[in-house]
């Protein structure tokens, strides 16, 4: 299992990237820097999160332009596993890869803290092992992590399953209260109409160590891993 971490002027979420798939599951791991053109025969590409192009314009709307998203975007359109969190979920809407935007938090300021996600469903590469009535305690840190999108495409995420994650209180609830950015409807992350692109905007990668007391984000780590070994 080979995974390539791209690196964007900005980036700062690429080393705990890294060290979860590299060290805590033992992954090879390369870093790819965003004006190459060689994905190195990766099987899995991570876009981290962080402030790439320093968020200039849209966030990612600039990154969605580096040399590297070329070859991502054509990786992705052949099937390629493509994993974005955070600022990466933000390049994969702007490159087309996933549907909707996402906008200013709703109260104008930046998030930094744990927040409770919940699976949507279990027909994902990366929420196959994940209980749906569980609870998962998630940090983020975004300013423009308010998911939007059409009442059309709101529907065909609906119909198609492609809804990941929802925001939620610590024992599950759905509810206003919960939503940490103002997204429509808590959508916390989602997945392409093929279900091989996901994004999210909490960070599972930093919920993977129990030395800063949270491993909820393995779970994420461990659906995924197993069904790309498995594909």
């Amino acid at each position: 299992m080979k995974v390539g971490v791209v690196i964007f002027p900005g980036s700062n979420c690429d080393k705990d990237a890294v060290y979860a798939f590299k060290n805590i599951y033992g992954c090879e791991t390369v870093e790819l820097f965003h004006k190459d053109h060689d994905l190195q025969g990766c099987d899995l590409i991570f876009l981290p999160g962080g402030f790439s192009f320093g968020d200039y314009l849209r966030s990612g709307a600039i990154a969605r332009f580096s040399p590297i998203m070329q070859n991502v975007i054509e990786f992705a359109n052949k099937g390629g596993k493509v994993f974005g969190v955070c600022n990466g979920f933000q390049i994969l809407c702007e490159s087309h890869l996933l549907p909707g935007a996402l906008l200013h938090n709703d109260h104008q300021k930046f998030n930094c803290k744990n927040v409770y996600i919940k699976a949507q469903t279990n027909h994902s590469l990366i929420t196959s092992k994940i209980d749906l009535n569980k609870a998962l305690k998630i940090p983020v840190a975004h300013g423009e992590g308010k998911f939007y999108c059409d009442d059309a495409t709101l529907k065909t995420l609906t119909d198609n399953d492609q809804i990941l994650f929802r925001y939620c209180d610590e024992n599950g609830n759905i509810t206003p209260e919960s939503n940490p950015n103002g997204s429509l409807q808590n959508i916390a992350g989602i997945c392409n109409e093929k279900r091989n692109v996901f994004g999210m905007m909490p960070h599972p990668e930093r919920a993977v160590d129990a030395d800063i007391y949270n491993t909820d984000g393995r779970m994420l780590f461990e659906s995924l891993l197993d069904r790309v070994l498995q594909s």
